[in-house]
């Protein structure tokens, strides 16, 4: 089998597929990508070419305008093959957000994942992650230490609520990406029987709107900007995390501050942020998970990439593995 290092590879634009002729997430304007899904730190702007499923292009145009999907989009369909030169890409669920992918590349006989960010839990408001096998992995490591074990959704959001069933006088003032994260705990409380209006920050207000275009239900909504500071008593207000310690805060009546984040786990981020009520929910998987995905693909090769690398990398060899650092740039924790 050729070694991978001769077709795929990373430049500083990205990961370079070069029978393909096409960049995956890149961080600069190239001819041809393929996006995994619409967080900022993997879809960029000023591509000419946007190969992504149609929920991703769609978040692209929402977040960076109308041409923010390239000039000329391609929208490819979860589990259908193309053909890109000498390869053949297909898209698989990757369960991170709305419209996640994990890219499959076929070339010469040799089978290569790259998952973007993934999660392997079960989440309302994306397809469910699908395991491919494959030769190579490459994969994400935001969560790639063994201290990170991510708690049952269920639980999380149970403590929610009782706090909120303790504090009836006081707003919760949940901190939650607004991509992805947002939508997911609203999924979660209203199967938890939370049928009461949830109070958004105005950065979430389109984006919510864009997932019920596209058919994920939410239940009712309102800006918090609409409403009065007294109304907000027992509430639920959801907020960037950027906004919890902001000015915009202040609105809110005696908060109990909340921040769902795998972060949470850090008892030391929490005191940092302020965090009454730290929620250890996550849009990535945790190092059980990640050590299982290495073992359920069968790859033998592992490229580790977009976090703590050093320790799977070192994890993925006492397991039997070639694994090597890939170091790509333009990769933060945005979403978490």
């Amino acid at each position: 089998m050729q070694a991978f290092e001769s077709w795929l590879y990373p430049v500083p634009e990205g990961l370079y597929c070069k029978p393909g002729r096409f960049f995956i997430d890149p961080s600069r304007p190239v001819d041809r990508a393929i996006v995994t899904h619409g967080h900022s730190d993997h879809a960029r702007p000023g591509h000419d070419q946007v190969m992504a499923t149609p929920e991703t292009l769609a978040v692209m145009r929402l977040r960076m305008g109308a041409s923010g999907a390239g000039r000329s989009p391609y929208p490819l369909q979860l589990g259908e093959p193309l053909t890109i030169g000498d390869v053949r890409v297909t898209l698989h669920p990757a369960g991170h957000i709305l419209g996640s992918a994990q890219v499959l590349i076929e070339y010469k006989g040799a089978r290569a994942v790259v998952t973007g960010d993934y999660k392997r839990r079960r989440d309302p408001t994306a397809a469910p992650f699908e395991l491919v096998r494959c030769d190579l992995l490459v994969t994400e490591a935001t969560f790639a230490l063994p201290v990170f074990r991510h708690e049952p959704d269920n639980r999380e959001i149970g403590r929610l609520l009782a706090s909120l069933a303790a504090f009836p006088e006081r707003a919760h003032l949940l901190g939650a990406y607004s991509l992805g994260k947002a939508q997911r705990l609203i999924v979660l409380l209203r199967e938890a029987g939370w049928d009461r209006t949830i109070y958004l920050h105005g950065a979430m207000v389109g984006i919510c709107e864009l997932y019920r275009d596209l058919g994920i239900e939410l239940g009712p909504l309102e800006p918090v900007a609409e409403t009065t500071r007294e109304s907000l008593a027992g509430e639920i207000v959801l907020a960037p995390p950027s906004a919890l310690a902001d000015r915009w805060s202040r609105r809110i009546p005696d908060p109990v501050t909340a921040f769902a984040s795998g972060w949470m786990r850090v008892k030391a981020r929490a005191r940092q942020r302020g965090v009454e009520l730290p929620l250890v929910i996550s849009d990535h998987v945790d190092w059980p998970e990640l050590i299982s995905t290495i073992e359920d693909t069968g790859a033998e090769e592992i490229w580790v990439t977009h976090g703590r690398e050093e320790a799977l990398v070192r994890a993925a060899t006492l397991m039997g593995r070639r694994a090597r650092a890939l170091a790509l740039l333009g990769r933060e924790d945005e979403t978490e």
